[in-house]
């Protein structure tokens, strides 16, 4: 059985993971400005590093469920949308070094985050 010790620590991590892969993006945009794709004119990196980070810090302080589904359904949405044109063709997502399309990965994470999520809060309100 899993506890809610190890669910909180398996959510803070990912979280730190998103944050650090989202980074880079955000600090290659700062530099070149040719980083990750737009959404109107504000990068997506940009706005995925901030459904990380908000999640992050409602998570450690426990509070603010509201607002971590909202930025964590907020960057599926974005990764689902992503997705969908990355496989199509229509789209281009930032790839990892073996090839893989980093929006496939925020949307697993950012899947499994919600996920996990959910089994803690219902966990502690049992």
């Amino acid at each position: 059985m899993v506890t809610k010790k190890v669910l909180s620590i398996a959510i803070t991590i990912l979280l730190l993971i998103g944050i650090w892969g989202t980074g880079g993006l955000v600090w290659n945009e700062i530099q070149t400005g040719n980083g990750c794709p737009k959404i109107w004119i504000i990068p997506a990196c940009v706005i995925v590093f901030i459904c990380f980070l908000i999640p992050l810090i409602a998570h450690i302080l426990n509070k603010w469920n509201r607002l971590y589904f909202v930025f964590t359904g907020l960057a599926l949405t974005i990764a689902i949308i992503a997705s969908f044109m990355q496989f199509t063709g229509n789209g281009e997502c930032p790839k990892l070094d073996n090839g893989t399309p980093m929006c496939y990965l925020s949307f697993l994470i950012f899947s499994t985050l919600i996920g996990l999520k959910i089994t803690l809060l219902n966990k502690e309100n049992h």
